[in-house]
């Protein structure tokens, strides 16, 4: 019998498993992932029924495009290898790509849902472009066709702009940190817009503007910042997190630069504006002057004494036309009185004549001398006439006639009926 160490049967089946499973490729879904300190990424690989452990080395988990993550599906590309020490064997992982999906895409989408639930897209957080720049940074490639563009439409539109030209990597490897490094230069020179782009190309081309180096480097610069890669179909990372986002090179230099011919047309019609207005306003304070002449006229003491004048005048023209038409109605009531006078006087003379009449025919009536007949006397008490009835039992009183006056006293006194 050969009898065999454990270490001697390990490296006997470590030879036929490697020698075997030399290239495999094996989907399934990922779990119990862990990222260690030194690199490499350690996880199990599973399907509804099996599992078998996997590794990826730090050389190739540095060329991941995406992250892992757990319940993900994906292909890896690898070989089976055995470890001696534990006598388990793995799965070293080569490369590894999403299942259904494109590691790009993939780590596109991710990258895009971190930076988003970050803010890194707030509309809020984006600075306003300034309306006429006057310095403003390009960093793409100085041998690109998209900085032609950019620098002809600018020649076109707007002269006065003073441009800085930082010429960077756009693709490849360390595009990105070229790239952010030349963003944050140029933040850090007081521009008043920055331009980052390059003109069109695939996914793998354009990718340095979805790393989030770039990212970072636009979310926290203090300028402005204008996002221009590809065509208008291309969507990059850079394009959600910059201020203003154009579809291509050459726009972005018309969205950001005012047209000088447009601007003489402006300027003409403000001219227009400011003459109308200016013509208005001289009118208008004229019109206020000429009134505030007029009223100094209606309220300075020559006029209030004339005013004075005039209603003194006035109330004289008045008293007398007062005057005037009361002695006319005076003299028509005169008139109408001496018309009347001599009537009333004779009415009044005739009424007093039968009133004199009247009484001299009472005084005549009551004068004693007038009743001086037989067996009647006029009765006076208290030398006042008095009736008959009116005395009392022991009154005194005296009757008189027109000769004579008899002293008598009340002795009894009886009605005769």
């Amino acid at each position: 019998m050969n009898t065999l160490s454990v270490s001697a049967l390990n490296e006997q089946i470590k030879t036929v498993l490697e020698s075997t499973f030399e290239r495999v490729f094996v989907e399934g879904e990922l779990s119990r992932i862990t990222f260690h300190n030194s690199g490499h990424i350690y996880f199990t690989l599973k399907d509804s029924s099996s599992a078998i452990s996997a590794v990826m080395f730090r050389g190739n988990a540095s060329k991941l495009r995406f992250r892992l993550e757990e319940g993900m599906k994906v292909i890896i590309d690898g070989t089976i290898t055995l470890y001696k020490p534990r006598g388990s064997y793995q799965i070293n992982c080569f490369s590894i790509e999403p299942a259904g999906q494109g590691a790009l895409a993939l780590a596109y989408e991710q990258l895009k849902q971190k930076l988003s639930a970050q803010d890194y897209f707030n509309p809020e957080r984006k600075k306003e472009l300034p309306k006429f720049p006057s310095r403003t940074a390009l960093i793409t490639s100085g041998t690109g066709a998209a900085l032609q563009d950019m620098l002809r439409v600018a020649n076109s539109r707007y002269r006065l702009l003073e441009i800085d030209v930082y010429d960077v990597l756009v693709q490849g490897e360390g595009a990105a940190f070229s790239i952010a490094n030349a963003l944050k230069i140029a933040d850090s020179r007081e521009y008043d817009i920055i331009v980052i782009g390059r003109g069109g190309g695939s996914i793998e081309d354009l990718w340095a503007f979805n790393e989030e180096i770039v990212a970072d480097a636009i979310f926290h610069a203090k300028t402005p910042v204008v996002s221009a890669v590809g065509h208008e179909i291309d969507w990059v990372i850079s394009d959600f997190v910059a201020d203003l986002r154009a579809p291509t090179p050459s726009a972005a230099m018309e969205m950001i630069l005012p047209d000088t011919n447009e601007l003489y047309q402006y300027l003409d019609s403000l001219s227009t504006q400011l003459s109308q207005k200016l013509h208005h306003k001289i009118y208008n304070l004229s019109q206020e002057l000429l009134h505030v002449k007029n009223s100094y006229i209606q309220h300075s003491v020559e006029k209030k004494l004339q005013f004075n004048l005039n209603e003194i005048k006035k109330l004289k023209e008045d008293f007398a036309q007062t005057i005037a038409f009361r002695l006319q109605n005076y003299k028509k009531d005169v008139d109408s009185l001496q018309q009347r006078f001599p009537q009333t006087i004779e009415s009044i003379i005739n009424i007093a004549q039968n009133q004199l009449l009247n009484l001299q025919k009472m005084l005549e009536s009551n004068n004693p001398k007038y009743k001086n007949k037989k067996g009647f006397a006029q009765i006076v008490k208290d030398s006042h006439v008095v009736d008959l009835s009116s005395l009392n039992v022991d009154d005194v009183f005296e009757a008189q006639s027109d000769e004579y006056i008899v002293s008598a006293k009340v002795l009894k006194k009886e009605k005769i009926r």
